[in-house]
């Protein structure tokens, strides 16, 4: 990692940090560059201006690129291991990044970059859909909307990870392990064909 990259990871890192404490709008370019340890001169010059720190930071952090790595080399084809592989991988990166995620939610004049940040769910539903359409055609999954299969695995992840970031605690005894086992067994039961079921017999 080159002094250059290692500077704009820290500024990114701690902009993060910093607006995650006090606010997109609480905190200035000089009070990131001075907590960072640089000059406000080397932020404007890494970044331009502080929404563009912000907007680089999701393309770095957040989880396209690792999901793609995940998909290209780590599958098995086994319903059930790949699921609990891809689920678990979401919710490391997102715990993560969960005060980059508080920034984006807490400040309304961020809506800009939240439509930006939807590339990143944009791609991982097309990784979703594309596995499920390969898993019918294999005869492993049931032939019903590959779409529609990512999006309900999807918001099934992203609704656990909020619900934790607003303290599921205060509803639930549940933990993440157990969630994580429970809808993948919900998942994987509704979806595998009865053919493939006596096999695993």
């Amino acid at each position: 990692m080159t002094e250059s990259t290692t500077n704009r990871d820290r500024l990114m890192l701690t902009a993060i940090d910093l607006m995650a404490e006090k606010g997109y709008q609480g905190v200035t370019t000089k009070e990131i560059a001075t907590a960072a340890g640089v000059s406000e001169m080397t932020l404007f010059r890494q970044f331009g201006t502080k929404l563009q720190l912000l907007e680089q930071a999701i393309d770095r952090f957040h989880y396209a690129g690792e999901m793609e790595e995940l998909f290209s080399t780590r599958l098995t084809w086994s319903l059930r291991e790949d699921l609990l592989r891809i689920t678990r991988a979401y919710h490391d990166i997102m715990d993560r990044n969960r005060k980059l995620v508080l920034v984006m939610l807490r400040s309304a004049e961020l809506s800009d970059l939240r439509d930006r940040a939807q590339d990143h769910p944009r791609q991982l539903q097309q990784l979703l859909t594309a596995y499920f359409q390969e898993m019918q055609r294999q005869g492993k999954v049931k032939a019903i909307d590959s779409e529609a299969q990512a999006m309900a695995f999807m918001w099934m992840n992203y609704g656990a990870f909020i619900s934790r970031l607003h303290n599921a605690d205060l509803i639930t005894a549940v933990s993440q392990e157990q969630f994580l086992q429970t809808s993948i067994a919900l998942f994987v039961d509704a979806l595998t064909p009865i053919n493939e079921r006596i096999k695993e017999r």
